[in-house]
């Protein structure tokens, strides 16, 4: 089992940064990579960035350039540093960790950029 407890999330303008964070703990030993995923209201959840435990960093086109994942290993803990926000960047971020047996989410924390 793993557990997952987001933070960091609030409201931005425009332009503004934000840093999200996800802390798993549990059974990390068993973590293939941590993800960062987004759902706006009455869209499908969306891929934002992964970390693999390689340190292998993938990110979204669309948040490439703004936004960075970042990791502290001694703490299980993984960042999404949110620069340059946009109004479309408001959304419910979601942190994943995906394991050798299944995905797990975490609740979620809400971002709403003002334009």
């Amino acid at each position: 089992q793993v557990q997952i407890v987001e933070s960091g999330g609030g409201t931005v303008q425009a332009g503004g940064s934000l840093r999200l964070s996800c802390a798993a703990s549990g059974s990390t030993f068993t973590i293939v990579n941590i993800g960062w995923y987004r759902q706006a209201p009455g869209k499908q959840r969306e891929f934002v960035g992964r970390i693999g435990t390689d340190s292998t960093i993938t990110y979204a086109d669309s948040v490439k350039g703004r936004f960075t994942i970042s990791r502290d290993i001694a703490k299980n803990m993984v960042y999404l540093q949110m620069n340059s926000l946009k109004p479309e960047d408001t959304s419910v971020y979601y942190c994943s960790v995906l394991t050798s047996r299944r995905l797990y989410w975490g609740q979620g924390t809400q971002v709403t950029v003002s334009s």
